[in-house]
């Protein structure tokens, strides 16, 4: 049987997990009565809420004769440890494009990955049905994109197909009949090459570890592209580092690949297959497992450096334990490291006292992602607001730069060009029409400031506009960047807020609190309408006498509260402030809960 690997690689929300969708259906991997959910490939709970991919997914298809195994990758950078791994043990890729938004940040930091190792991508058009679509305008810039990036003439003559993957159907013209997906199946089976690595069948086995997961019953199991060899159950292995130290040595207990959605268990697998072993204990992501002959490890991708750290720290509010089983720095510790195996994306250190731990990634959706995770497992933990990391190059103090595209419309793109360039030190790099009355913006900005930026962003552009960002390159420090310019309301009191009392203090800013919840001293629980910190009593109730007059003991109106999700809270607090986190709740306290302990603080500062 004829074998293809191939990527989907695109933008977030351009459609990569619906397509895989109508893929698995038209190839026959569903029975016509089996029950699946939308986005079968999206299995993670967070994936599904958020609409997202976070880990990238194995799948495999029929075609004719041929294995198509896809893999379905995440669009956000934050999370491109896991593409630049993924595209090393395919052969082609498949670009996806909104054929309405043209490419996008991600579009661009995906594919440049993929010329860069030489792949020839298919360029899709999806959702060309769109009553905005321009497919021609988007071919067109596509085109001027594979340009910039440097792509040598058999990748600028890229195949395309016309494409909606909601509706399963793509054709090579743009008025095609539009039945199905059979126009993309037979291109990819055309113009992807079989696995270069056949002909190196008869030659020891070696594997790259792409990605790493736990199985219950199996323990540690590890996914690669075989590069070289055949491997049957029961085969002494070993494992060598990136650096070519040998690690452990194993007996392979099961080897699975992917059919349709599940994993089927296999005796033998050759060069070429996407497989999944399972026997190992210490072998991680980008080790080589290969036979005991074997002594040179294969080339791994380098993975681009983190650019911010956060805090995690052990919950130590009035309030520790109340919610979460998970409390202790060491369980805390254990879970990160575990974190870090899989993420090759993400470093950890301790912190002097132990108490802490600092935890290094990509952007704040990735921190985001993970705390989510760890709070659904039954963690509490206090968390900073995350910190970009400087870098010296010859001398010099470097920051982190991101390339920012935005899509505004017109009435609001004075302001957000304002706040970009004005109070977060960022340079317009082009301005041009997307669309009617829309303005596409590209701007480089400090990481540093685009901290907390997001809640602003759609507050100018009355939430309509759209942003992205994509980490640039490193360039001088760019001096101060005001942060947040409001003060805080700080609780003096510990016990149940009141309704009477917050409806007093409504008139000095707005509460992220509502009656009847637990505070404790020093806990934020609402902005100050000016720029200083103010200390409230939360629990003030109203003064009861004998005299009642008519009109005046009607009940308390209170103004909603604001609800922050986990992100926005982080974002929001300064640098002596933390984020409470728990399976239940999120709070926001300052560093130091005693008034007297913050006041001497401030004069040593």
């Amino acid at each position: 049987m004829e074998l293809r690997n191939i990527a989907i690689i695109a933008h977030v929300d351009h459609g990569k997990t619906t397509l895989v969708d109508e893929l698995l259906k038209q190839s026959g991997a569903f029975r016509a009565n089996e029950a699946v959910s939308e986005r079968a490939m999206d299995s993670n709970d967070i994936e599904r809420e958020r609409g997202i991919t976070i880990l990238a997914k194995c799948t495999s298809v029929e075609w004719h004769g041929a294995r198509i195994n896809i893999v379905d990758t995440p669009g956000h950078a934050d999370f491109g440890g896991e593409v630049e791994r993924i595209l090393s043990m395919v052969d082609g890729v498949c670009l996806l494009v909104d054929a309405a938004e043209g490419p996008m940040p991600q579009t661009k930091f995906v594919l440049a990955k993929a010329l860069a190792l030489g792949l020839r991508p298919i360029v899709v058009l999806n959702k060309v049905d769109k009553p905005d679509a321009e497919p021609d305008r988007a071919l067109n810039e596509v085109f001027d994109l594979f340009a910039n990036l440097g792509a040598d003439d058999d990748q600028l003559d890229f195949p395309h197909v016309y494409a909606s993957g909601r509706s399963g159907w793509a054709d090579k013209e743009l008025d095609g009949p539009r039945k199905d997906l059979s126009a993309l199946f037979d291109l990819i089976v055309a113009h992807v090459p079989a696995p270069k690595v056949l002909s190196r069948v008869d030659e020891p086995f070696s594997m790259l570890a792409t990605t790493l997961s736990a199985d219950p019953y199996l323990g540690r199991i590890l996914t690669g592209r075989v590069e070289s060899g055949r491997i049957t159950t029961g085969t002494t292995l070993k494992s060598l580092s990136r650096t070519g130290d040998r690690l452990e040595q194993f007996r392979v207990t099961k080897i699975l690949a992917f059919r349709g959605l599940t994993q089927t268990t296999i005796d033998e697998a050759t060069a070429g297959d996407i497989v999944t072993l399972a026997g190992m204990t210490k072998a991680t992501v980008a080790d080589t497992l290969c036979a005991m002959e074997v002594d040179t490890a294969l080339p791994s991708q380098p993975i681009d450096p983190p650019t911010i750290t956060v805090t995690f720290g052990i919950n130590d509010s009035p309030l520790a334990g109340r919610d979460g089983s998970k409390v202790q720095s060491r369980v805390i510790r254990d879970r990160l490291m575990k974190e870090a195996e899989v993420n090759v994306a993400i470093k950890i250190a301790d912190t002097p006292g132990g108490e802490a731990f600092e935890v290094s990634g990509r952007g704040e959706l990735q921190m985001g992602v993970l705390i989510e995770n760890m709070r659904r497992e039954g963690f509490e933990l206090s968390i900073s607001r995350p910190r970009v990391i400087f870098q010296d190059i010859d001398g010099v103090r470097n920051e982190p730069i991101e390339e920012v595209t935005i899509d505004v419309d017109d009435d609001y793109s004075g302001a957000v060009i304002d706040k970009l360039t004005g109070e977060r030190k960022g340079e317009l790099v082009e301005m041009k029409p997307a669309g009617v009355g829309k303005t596409r913006i590209i701007a480089h900005v400090p990481s540093r400031g685009l901290i907390g930026y997001q809640g602003q962003f759609l507050t100018d552009t009355r939430g309509t506009g759209v942003l992205n960002r994509i980490f640039h390159g490193w360039v001088p420090h760019k001096g101060p960047i005001q942060g947040r310019r409001q003060g805080v309301l700080i609780s003096t009191e510990a016990g149940v807020s009141v309704a009477y009392a917050l409806w007093n203090l409504e008139e000095r800013g707005r509460m992220f609190i509502g009656p009847q919840e637990q505070v404790y001293v020093g806990m934020l629980i609402g902005e100050h309408s000016r720029e200083n910190d103010l200390e409230v009593n939360p629990l003030k109730g109203k003064k009861l006498t004998n005299v009642r007059a008519s009109g005046t003991d009607e009940a308390v109106r209170l103004t909603p509260h604001i609800k922050m999700s986990l992100e926005e809270a982080i974002a929001y607090i300064d640098d002596d402030e933390l984020v409470e986190v728990t399976p239940k709740i999120i709070r926001l306290r300052k560093r130091l809960l005693d008034p007297n302990e913050r006041k001497r603080q401030s004069r040593k500062d």
